[in-house]
């Protein structure tokens, strides 16, 4: 599938190529469709990547509670490329493929003797990266558990959403994997846990003296999380109408970094020590209602070109009539002494004027103006794709003999200050991280109990009542109406500035 193809191998081939897998690792992919090697190869082979440019740099990883320099690259940037031809072919060497039924054990006791057939009689560890339709999940993990686990080494089991569509739904999800595997087995992945600067919330809040005393409702007047795309279905509006915007981004990534921004200090880097504290935060906040959400769908734009002239319902993939949001923006609150009051609106759609996946922390005016309402309120942004960075803006002079307060900002730009230092992939740090054995940055199974059961009322609503769908335009900022839901909850857009990633 396109995950396998564009996202697993490509990752896996990172690792590979850089020494950061053991050399004697197998890849055995398993799948209805009959494949050759030579085809498997001709899938995967146009998304592999080359080494990025031509800088020497360091790649840091973090296993448990030790920081480790995994080793010293030389990068180039060009796809795979003339140095590398033996290295993928030792890759590709390294690769098998069987093929074989989803609900029939006697083919998994076949998977299990081909892996048993490349340890060639040694001890193995076995990773099962499961990236399946709901509709055999069940039978495939119930066959991986009883044909295919070893029984000389570690086994961990990588699982990808969805998992399940609503609380009853994810809970018998979660009470057949906990049937069939332990927790410490289990690695629900959720990428946006991988990404760099979702990583360095934490880094930021626990390892500055500065956010402390004002990384609360005393200081903070609203938290606004945003995840724009500025295409829409592409096609696959088929897929996305079984699931709609908020299960697809809202309920995962954007909670789980609502999380970081709110938690409090874990008494350690653990994995559990830090899920624990993510727990907490979710258990502070109650189901999240359709009056403190915006939904909408998006229309195609008249003036348009390509793809913008098509709404989302002139998708042939999309059932006719169908009301499920391109677009949501809720507004939630976490009931708890260090956040009370404090809105944190969580805000994601297709279809908008640009690709932006951020973190907005607003403060609170400043009080006592002397500056005749000059001043705007100060932001620290964590801005997590594209350009990464994180900014402050705040208020300074002008330049020169007028003394009138502007805009501007504090500005650590990635692409900039580090520029020598690769930056890995989301998927190819978690599935370090699974090697490693490290589960800090995957999904427990309680702290997904209570993310549902946040959701898991709005979204029946939205299926079974008819709530209101504002309509707007492909390529524009969204409903007029989420622009107000944000204002009337305390957040202000003053729209006078604009952030550009610096340049060197």
């Amino acid at each position: 599938g396109d995950l396998a193809k564009k996202k697993i191998y490509p990752t896996l081939w990172l690792l590979f190529r850089d020494g950061l897998i053991p050399e004697n690792t197998w890849f055995i992919g398993y799948a209805r469709s009959h494949l050759s090697i030579d085809q498997l190869r001709s899938r995967v082979q146009p998304f592999l990547k080359s080494k990025y440019d031509c800088h020497r740099a360091i790649i840091y990883y973090r296993c448990s509670s030790t920081i480790v320099t995994v080793r010293l690259l030389e990068m180039s940037v060009n796809g795979v490329n003339s140095g590398e031809e033996e290295r993928v072919q030792k890759f590709f060497e390294r690769c098998s493929y069987v093929s074989g039924s989803y609900t029939d054990r006697s083919y998994f006791d076949k998977l299990n003797d081909h892996v048993k057939s490349v340890e060639a009689g040694k001890n193995g560890n076995r990773i099962f990266y499961l990236a399946l339709p709901p509709s055999v999940f069940h039978d495939v993990t119930a066959n991986v558990r009883h044909s295919c686990m070893s029984t000389s080494g570690y086994n961990r089991i990588i699982v990808e959403k969805p998992f399940g569509k609503d609380l009853e739904s994810s809970n018998t999800l979660s009470n057949h994997l906990s049937s069939l595997f332990r927790e410490e087995e289990l690695y629900r992945i959720d990428h946006y846990l991988g990404k760099e600067m979702v990583q360095n919330i934490m880094m930021l809040r626990f390892g500055n003296r500065i956010y402390g005393p004002v990384w609360n409702r005393d200081s903070v007047s609203s938290v606004m999380i945003t995840f724009k795309e500025p295409f829409g279905t592409q096609g696959r509006g088929g897929y996305f109408d079984e699931f709609g915007i908020i299960r697809d981004v809202m309920q995962n990534h954007l909670l789980q970094i609502l999380c970081l921004v709110a938690m409090e200090k874990p008494c350690s880097i653990s994995s559990n020590d830090l899920r624990d504290e993510k727990v907490k935060v979710l258990k502070n906040m109650v189901p999240i209602k359709l009056e403190n959400t915006v939904l909408g769908q998006y229309v195609g734009d008249p003036e348009g070109t390509g793809d913008a002239k098509n709404g989302y319902l002139d998708d042939p993939t999309v059932p006719e009539g169908s009301h499920t949001p391109t677009f949501a923006m809720s507004v939630c609150y976490i009931n708890n002494e260090r956040w009370d009051g404090v809105p944190f609106i969580m805000k994601c759609g297709k279809a908008l004027n640009e690709r932006k996946a951020e973190v907005r922390i607003q403060f609170r005016d400043v009080p006592g103006d002397i500056f005749n309402g000059a001043c705007r309120r100060n932001e620290l942004v964590i801005r997590v794709q594209p350009n990464e960075a994180i900014y402050m803006k705040m208020m300074l002079k002008s330049p020169g003999m007028i003394f009138r307060p502007m805009e501007s900002e504090l500005d650590l730009t990635y692409k900039s200050r580090y520029k020598d230092v690769y930056v890995p992939d989301a998927y190819e740090r978690l599935l370090l991280d699974v090697l490693a054995g490290t589960q800090g940055n995957f999904v427990r199974s309680d702290e997904l109990a209570e993310a549902w059961r946040i959701f898991t009322p709005i979204l029946h609503k939205i299926e079974h009542g008819n709530p209101e769908l504002h309509r707007y335009m492909y390529g524009g900022r969204g409903p007029e109406a989420a622009d107000k839901m944000a204002s009337d909850n305390g957040y202000a857009y003053s729209g006078t500035y604009k952030w550009n990633p610096h340049q060197n």
